[in-house]
């Protein structure tokens, strides 16, 4: 913090702010894997990318439902009057 340059200070600041999260990685001694959230990551991603298409964004949100929380297909994502 005691640096001249702002860039610094940002990154600084920012290591402060996660220093809890951080020192968890730690306490863990390499017990936990990021696999997991990285999977998690690519699959978000490819469903997002596929909803490119989608006209609403509540059309996007029952995609991302349906494909990461393995949940039921609603009965129709449509509204019609």
């Amino acid at each position: 913090m005691r640096s001249r340059l702002e860039p610094m200070k940002r990154v600084a600041r920012m290591l402060r702010r996660h220093e809890g999260l951080m020192l968890n990685w730690f306490l863990a001694k390499g017990r936990v894997s990021s696999g997991v959230v990285e999977g998690f990551n690519n699959k978000l991603r490819v469903v997002t990318r596929r909803s490119y298409g989608f006209r609403t964004f509540n059309a996007m949100e029952i995609a991302l439902d349906h494909n990461l929380g393995k949940l039921t297909a609603p009965e129709s994502t449509h509204r019609f009057c």
